[in-house]
């Protein structure tokens, strides 16, 4: 299945370019499925039809799904409870109730995530197109599973399970029940079920497409945007410019707009493949707007596989292996590189990840780093002391 994640500039209509899009796929015969991540309805609004926490038919070939947080809260806490009875019972702790659990903050990305594995995994669908949030809070979205599985990892190592056998024995000279078990094992559910969304975000066939506004303050967030999905090795494949006002609108009071606007298009187009979509005059609602878009299709990408990091292929220059990692839009003063252990820091402006190096560099020791043309190039030295001698 292909997946096509848009996001954008809150207020720079991604939903719409998200419903149109998946409106254009369907309509061309393809199995689709609109994920929405609104709690309010705006996927609805703009298809004229609205949608549901359940899957449902609103055009053919279309099915589109906003996941209910609330439900998935309160079956994983229910759940929670019923592993843990013995603590809970030993603490003289009430239970509480389905009918009173309300979901906590964060419950709504984690349902969006699991909806996002369950849609990829089912066969029903061709397209997945999943209408983001804002950009900002779409980058912290994404980065949920590898950020939550690094936590798991450090918190409950899985090699510490193999003591499994000794719980009992301690747990009766103890005197008290002892939850690692059930603990371990929740951890492990959770750890697949974040490598299964992770691998959704990983996969070649996941795309982003950035809807933003042509003008100064659409410039900005673009870049920003970019270099964020790039920092979490999602590749950009196109930019879709949306509400371009007409060129012959240049002799009325639009003209300053219409300059701005045709002043940014220019600057992206250097640097991006750029979709311009056409203002309609109107904010565009139901089944007929959203074909007069025209919005790309999904084959309008170019063909060209995108190149995700970390990158494996490491060139060797007089003995120094440099690790090749793309960051568009990424400035100097705004990089910041640190190694702890086996990891790597990397911060690019207001965003930082964390990954492990590979096998190779985890026996080499850092010997600088440069950004050229848009590439962050770490060079590191074999450490002599690590690094396997010929004989």
């Amino acid at each position: 299945m292909r997946t096509i994640l848009i996001t954008g500039p809150g207020g720079s209509g991604r939903t719409t370019v998200a419903a149109a899009t998946a409106l254009a796929a369907a309509r061309a015969g393809t199995r689709t499925l609109l994920l929405g991540t609104d709690r309010c309805d705006t996927l609805g609004a703009a298809l004229g039809s609205p949608t549901g926490p359940a899957p449902r038919q609103v055009a053919p070939h279309l099915v589109a799904w906003r996941p209910d947080a609330a439900e998935g809260f309160r079956d994983d806490l229910a759940a929670l409870q019923e592993r843990a009875s013995s603590v809970l019972d030993l603490l003289g702790a009430a239970r509480l109730d389905r009918e009173e659990l309300t979901p906590l903050p964060g419950a709504g990305e984690l349902a969006v995530l699991r909806a996002l594995r369950d849609a990829v995994l089912d066969d029903a669908h061709d397209l997945l197109v999943v209408d983001l949030p804002p950009a900002p809070h779409a980058l912290a979205l994404l980065a949920l599973p590898e950020e939550l599985r690094r936590y798991l990892r450090r918190l409950l190592p899985p090699e510490r399970q193999a003591a499994r056998a000794l719980r009992p024995v301690l747990g009766r000279l103890a005197g008290v029940p002892m939850p690692a078990g059930s603990l371990y094992e929740t951890a492990a559910r959770w750890d697949v079920e974040l490598a299964a969304a992770e691998a959704v975000l990983a996969d070649r066939d996941t795309t982003v497409r950035l809807v933003a506004e042509p003008g100064p303050a659409g410039a900005d967030a673009v870049r920003t945007a970019v270099l964020g999905f790039a920092l979490r090795g999602l590749p950009v494949e196109l930019l879709v410019a949306n509400r371009v006002l007409p060129e012959d609108a240049a002799g009325s009071w639009l003209a300053g707009p219409v300059a701005q606007q045709r002043k940014a298009l220019e600057e992206w187009q250097d640097h991006h493949d750029v979709r311009p979509v056409a203002h309609l005059g109107r904010d565009p609602r139901g089944p007929d707007d959203l074909g007069a878009l025209a919005v790309p299709g999904v084959a309008a990408a170019r063909p060209a596989a995108p190149v995700r990091w970390p990158v494996t292929d490491r060139i060797a220059e007089d003995g120094v292996l440099v690790w090749h990692i793309p960051l568009p839009g990424a400035l100097r003063d705004e990089l910041d590189l640190v190694r702890r252990g086996d990891e790597l820091v990397i911060t690019a402006g207001p965003f930082r990840r964390i990954v492990p190096l590979p096998s190779a560099l985890r026996r080499c020791t850092v010997a600088g780093a440069s950004l050229r043309e848009g590439e962050l190039r770490i060079r590191f030295t074999p450490d002599p002391d690590l690094w396997p001698r010929a004989r």
